[in-house]
């Protein structure tokens, strides 16, 4: 079975680009990064794995990333979480198991809090929860936050191509979300795919998390030289086997 492609029309009128392999349950439901988009190497990989085992998955991107449309600096938290919400509600029949990747597992972990009773199990790949605030807010030098004042955006420097273009909005939205270092709401099994040499997101940040979450059921395994996106073929490799762990077999 090929995937099937649309787009999901948002109250606002913005409309959130999907595709979908229609399978056994439960529906696998890719939520990518910051700035990334469903086109990538692991949610490419995860519809691959999908196709040949017979199973459901869906990929999206959020507002202002990838095919969907919008303005990626008017994107927030709270924005990408209602559309993750919105994708579950509209696109997906019965439980599912998040596959989140770096943002994606900060708005995994929001979305299994929101509706615990359609969340069977969540796969993080470097989960950056809170980052607007932990790990991005503590990089701005005094330069920067009085670029932020004046204009409100901070250019952020990327490894990955041109600046993010980061606003205030961003930072304060995200601080509202925060879930860490209290207990956090999630009481399905997790697996957790961490890099040691992750620039973006250090391991101690991921563990915390791991450590926060109610669940008892959470595996973290550190990959001693993997960097943030672990997109080789050997993490890759660990990332479907991490799957195949809290997905049941097909009736």
């Amino acid at each position: 079975m090929d995937e099937t492609t649309g787009f999901l029309t948002r109250p606002d009128g913005a409309r959130i680009a999907w595709r979908r392999v229609d399978g056994a349950g439960p529906t696998v439901v890719w939520l990518g990064g910051f700035r990334s988009d469903m086109a990538g190497t692991k949610a490419q990989a995860l519809a691959d794995w999908a196709v040949a085992r017979g199973r459901a998955y869906v990929r999206f991107d959020y507002f202002g990333h990838g095919e969907s449309n919008g303005d990626f600096a008017d994107g927030t938290i709270t924005r990408w979480r209602e559309d993750a919400l919105a994708v579950l509600g509209e696109l997906v029949d019965g439980p599912a198991v998040l596959v989140g990747s770096s943002m994606g597992g900060w708005i995994s972990c929001l979305v299994a809090g929101a509706m615990p009773d359609r969340v069977q199990a969540l796969v993080l790949i470097a989960p950056a929860p809170d980052f607007t605030e932990k790990l991005m807010a503590p990089q701005m030098t005094e330069a920067d936050r009085a670029e932020m004042a004046r204009t409100g955006v901070w250019l952020r420097p990327s490894d990955y191509g041109e600046p993010y273009p980061i606003t205030r909005q961003l930072l304060e939205d995200g601080a509202r979300w925060s879930i860490l270092p209290q207990p956090v709401n999630v009481h399905a099994p997790v697996r957790i795919l961490q890099g040691g040499a992750d620039p973006d997101v250090p391991w101690r940040h991921a563990l915390e998390l791991a450590q926060a979450l109610q669940s008892q059921d959470v595996v973290f395994t550190l990959i001693k030289d993997g960097d943030h996106r672990l997109s080789r073929p050997k993490d890759i490799e660990r990332l479907l086997e991490a799957l195949d762990e809290v997905v049941a077999s097909p009736e």
